[in-house]
């Protein structure tokens, strides 16, 4: 059996879109009505992802990885389909902050108990790994017999949304 990549629908990565839609639409609903109520976002994202601009003093103190708060003073909120801009203040100082939604890892709204973890699938997988990911513990050269076959990449879990739902 030969699977052909392009032939292969990408779920996650149908997913993970519509998941970054929410991102950015809630920040489309603060720059047009403000954080209404106890709303406010934590927003952690990769400081070495392509794309992310962030003063170098910001990227050499989260290394990886940074959250930003966005609740009572923040400015020149933006988003498009690409990328979110904000101005925060650090230590007084205005920095202008402009993050790719791609490069976002979680998302997250307390008050709300809302939250987004964003795990992207690599787009680097073989035929061998797609073949062993639809046959389960078929005849995977890296399978050594214990029933956890080597696989790597392609992976499911159910989440469900009601632990977010408020009661």
């Amino acid at each position: 059996m030969t699977i052909d990549e392009d032939d292969i629908l990408r779920y996650d990565q149908m997913v993970e879109t519509a998941l970054r839609g929410v991102v950015r639409q809630s920040i489309e609903e603060v720059m047009e009505h403000g954080l209404q109520g106890e709303h406010h976002f934590y927003i952690t994202f990769l400081t070495d992802y392509q794309g992310v601009n962030i003063p170098d003093y910001l990227r050499d103190r989260y290394p990886g990885e940074m959250t930003i708060v966005l609740q009572y003073q923040f400015s020149d909120l933006g988003v498009d389909d690409e990328n979110m801009k904000v101005t925060l203040s650090f230590n007084n100082i205005p920095e202008k902050l402009q993050i790719p939604l791609a490069a976002i890892s979680i998302f997250a709204d307390p008050s709300v108990n809302f939250a987004l973890q964003f795990q992207p699938l690599g787009d680097d997988l073989d035929e061998a790994d797609i073949i062993a990911a639809l046959e389960g513990e078929g005849d995977n050269p890296d399978d050594d017999g214990s029933g956890g076959g080597k696989s790597k990449g392609i992976t499911g879990e159910v989440v469900s949304l009601d632990q977010f739902r408020k009661k």
